[in-house]
């Protein structure tokens, strides 16, 4: 690991956490070489996603009581960073499908049974926009629907899809919902043709008339024991905390190991590269400043990550939420991430001048990964940044999810 993600006094990084992490770091030779063939056919390789499973490195924030490791997600977001230095599509489906073994947990005991009771590691992919069509039956919800960007669905046997509903208390208005629905009941729109993260499949999902019983529904946005029924036996900290706080890093953790990877791959190139009219790489004083900005940043970036799980967890534990300009403040650091580390790769493209423009470039790939991860609603970054200055301007927060 970084410096900036690793310290002997981290209450987190136990020993059994940095065996995790290690297992992680040892990946990333193998992702990288498998990254370009993984790119060409839209896919992680079912054997990347099986040395995941078999690591434990995918259940790091399933609860203990399933198999799981129950950690801290400094941990999991490590992970994510030093897979994402090999191949950022396999650090974005785990950080996606990885965020699932927390969410399940959430729901009631029957659905976790019916998902983990056969088998623990039963993974589920995700979309999570709110376009689900639910109509009220008995016992549940008749669903229907089309949904984009399910990243790594083709690696899943459930999916957890968004919708509206009222809410429950009987007051005004909607609230977001989460369904979990089985493999036999949704079908895959193979539609990823995309220009980066290319690996992550994230095709279009399909369910027509599905029949989701109450228990297999979660009110994504309520936090309270009612809403998260799951807490019930799943009684960790770990499960306090709100949805948003564990989602928004899961889809712009990936963009600092990808930026660091980029970072590995200049410094090896420009220690040896020649250009074309005999000068060196390393003594072009942009690829210096290039190569020591990007580094600053990802340590930044990190740190910041990091730093910022100490309140969230402080407040999961003592059964207290945040203050909302925390909470908006946080939000809009994790979609800025995404944002400041697409100007640092493309200053390392930039850096490596005509000849790196080639496909055979690892950088290319890492430029290209990053900047599609920008096209994520929760890597809004300009607009969750205005959504913290209105509120410390005076006006009414606007985010629902926050």
């Amino acid at each position: 690991m970084s410096a900036s993600v690793s310290s002997a006094t981290a209450e987190w990084l136990t020993p059994e956490a940095q065996a995790l992490i290690d297992r992680a770091r040892a990946m990333i030779p193998r992702l990288a070489e498998r990254a370009p063939q993984a790119e060409a056919a839209g896919k992680v390789p079912e054997e990347t996603v099986r040395e995941l499973e078999e690591a434990g490195l995918l259940r790091v924030l399933q609860p203990k009581r399933w198999g799981g490791h129950e950690m801290d997600p400094r941990v999991f977001y490590s992970i994510q960073m030093a897979l994402a230095e090999g191949c950022m599509s396999t650090a974005w489906i785990y950080g996606v499908m990885g965020v699932h073994y927390w969410q399940l947990s959430l729901f009631p005991n029957q659905a976790q049974d019916e998902v983990w009771g056969r088998n623990p590691s039963t993974r589920i992919a995700s979309t999570y926009m709110p376009v689900g069509k639910a109509e009220p039956v008995e016992g549940g919800y008749r669903l229907s629907g089309h949904w984009g960007f399910s990243s790594g669905c083709e690696h899943a046997e459930w999916v957890f899809l968004g919708g509206l509903l009222p809410k429950r208390d009987g007051s005004p208005g909607l609230e977001h919902t989460t369904f979990l629905v089985p493999k036999a009941d949704f079908k895959i729109v193979k539609n990823w043709d995309v220009l980066g993260l290319r690996a992550t499949g994230s095709h279009d999902i399909v369910v027509e008339n599905a029949f989701v019983p109450t228990h297999r529904t979660q009110r994504t946005n309520n936090y309270t024991l009612e809403g998260c029924p799951g807490r019930a036996e799943n009684g960790s900290w770990l499960y306090r905390i709100p949805f948003i706080q564990v989602f928004q890093r899961a889809v712009s953790t990936a963009c600092i190991g990808a930026l660091n990877g980029a970072i590995a791959h200049f410094r090896a190139r420009s220690a040896e590269h020649v250009g074309k009219h005999g000068g060196k790489t390393a003594e072009d004083p942009n690829a210096q400043l290039a190569v020591s900005e990007a580094m600053m940043v990802a340590d930044e970036q990190a740190l910041v990550l990091l730093r910022n799980y100490e309140p969230i967890i402080a407040n999961a534990k003592a059964g207290t939420r945040m203050e909302v300009e925390g909470r908006l403040l946080q939000r809009a650091q994790s979609a800025r991430v995404s944002k400041i580390c697409a100007q640092q790769v493309d200053e390392l493209l930039r850096a490596c001048a005509g000849s790196g423009l080639y496909k055979a470039n690892p950088i290319e790939r890492f430029f290209r990964d990053i900047h599609q991860a920008r096209g994520h609603i929760a890597n809004n970054a300009d607009a969750y940044a205005r959504a913290q200055g209105a509120v410390m301007l005076g006006l009414p927060n606007a985010d629902p999810f926050v």
